[in-house]
């Protein structure tokens, strides 16, 4: 605690600090690539996990993985696209979307993480979007699923493999990619309408990340 005055928003004129209009969230987006394959991460070989490629993905399944993993991190670029911009993207033959399944005691398990590499640009990959459901955060799912991811880009020739994250992600997102083999290159603001306001996630979504203005 401390007695020093907190200033208004529209005095946050002090050296580093830029004011955000109510209702906007603000985040530091890093960019991380390779250039060769990575060495794989080592793997729990007895959890049973697999990746099934999903060709013919319906919008309203791939939004509701999307938001079963993601809106506890605040994922929001896919949930506000209308069906026809989404569907442009994820039924395109260069983007490749995978599903983490589980085999188990209990049976199968499905749909309980993602894995979306994006070819379209010649000679690149982009790990577009990565994650897993909240039950399996830590499990060892994520070292499975980016060996994969790493195997399944390099197998296409590519020369560059990049991915981003941001401040809003897993706190253990940034230092996931640089043990995979990412390296980051570039660093940047973002600012955006907070998806909870404008309706594309509900209000109770991430949290931990304060609404401001709402």
């Amino acid at each position: 605690m401390t007695d020093t005055p907190i200033p208004a928003p529209r005095a946050l004129n002090l050296d580093g600090y830029t004011a955000l209009p109510p209702g906007k969230n603000a985040t530091v987006v890093t960019f991380l690539e390779m250039r060769a394959p990575p060495v794989p991460l080592a793997e729990r070989a007895e959890e049973g996990f697999r990746l099934r490629h999903v060709t013919k993905p319906d919008t309203e399944w791939y939004r509701t993985l999307f938001r079963a993993i993601g809106e506890d991190w605040l994922w929001f670029s896919r949930a506000r696209m209308d069906d026809a911009a989404l569907a442009a993207i994820i039924a395109d033959p260069q983007v490749e979307i995978y599903v983490l399944e589980r085999e188990g005691a209990g049976g199968s398990e499905r749909d309980l993480g993602l894995v979306e590499l994006d070819f379209r640009q010649p000679g690149e990959a982009e790990l577009a979007f990565f994650g897993v459901v909240p039950a399996l955060v830590g499990v060892g799912a994520g070292r499975f699923m980016i060996n994969r991811a790493n195997e399944r880009a390099w197998s296409r020739g590519i020369s560059r493999f990049f991915v981003h994250t941001c401040t809003n992600d897993h706190p253990g997102a940034l230092g996931f990619y640089r043990k995979a083999g990412f390296v980051p290159v570039a660093q940047s603001i973002e600012v955006v309408d907070d998806p909870r306001l404008t309706g594309a996630l509900p209000r109770g979504a991430a949290p931990h990340i304060p609404i401001v203005g709402g």
